[in-house]
């Protein structure tokens, strides 16, 4: 067991691939579980695997996978992240992670939000393209990690939402309610899910 758990150690692993079964191992930092069993890396680097603390009623080895970059902070479900918005489609937009908490991000974690974690009230009524615009910054919480390649991230609270946004005139907007934005220069409003700042 000791050399299988030193050989596993070694092994550079990508994003989605599977790193051991959930009923024997726990995941860690860069891991994670879905219903039905397996652990899955989350991020490159490197797996290793480490012994449960003492005290820790569950005494499965933890399992983690250590970035190339060193120890770069990594979005978890509950996190708070700020994302800038690439693209909007109709049920959901795509957006580029770039801080989570107060930490900047030294790898790429793309999120999607998605049609029903815009906002709280009235889910089947949003319209993606009143919410968000591509360039939009905007401050979400982390759900989960969606699919291999994206997070899934969430608007659903007032202070979650976009916090910066540019106009068509290339100005910064102002906020002028949890739904509009105000050009300062042409004082044209725009659509969007404003955070309560």
């Amino acid at each position: 067991m000791v050399m299988e758990e030193m050989n596993q150690e070694s092994t550079a692993v990508t994003p989605g691939e599977i790193l051991g079964k959930a009923s024997s191992l726990r995941p860690g930092r860069g891991a994670y579980a879905v219903a039905g069993g397996d652990v899955y890396a989350s991020l490159t680097g490197r797996r290793s695997i480490l012994p449960p603390p003492p005290d820790s009623p569950d005494q499965r080895p933890i399992v983690e996978v250590t970035g190339h970059k060193a120890h770069g902070v990594v979005p978890e479900p509950g996190s708070t992240v700020i994302a800038r918005v690439k693209k909007v489609m109709a049920k959901m937009a795509s957006a580029d992670i770039m801080c989570v908490g107060e930490k900047s991000v030294r790898e790429k974690f793309t999120g999607i939000i998605r049609q029903q974690d815009v906002r709280a009230t009235e889910i089947d009524k949003v319209d993606m393209h009143s919410s968000f615009r591509a360039g939009d910054i905007v401050r979400a919480s982390v759900l989960s990690l969606g699919d291999a390649r994206a997070y899934y991230l969430s608007t659903a609270k007032n202070e979650l939402g976009v916090v910066s946004a540019e106009s068509a005139a290339g100005a910064t907007m102002i906020p002028i309610s949890w739904t509009e934005m105000q050009c300062p220069m042409s004082g044209q409003i725009e659509q969007r899910k404003v955070a309560k700042v």
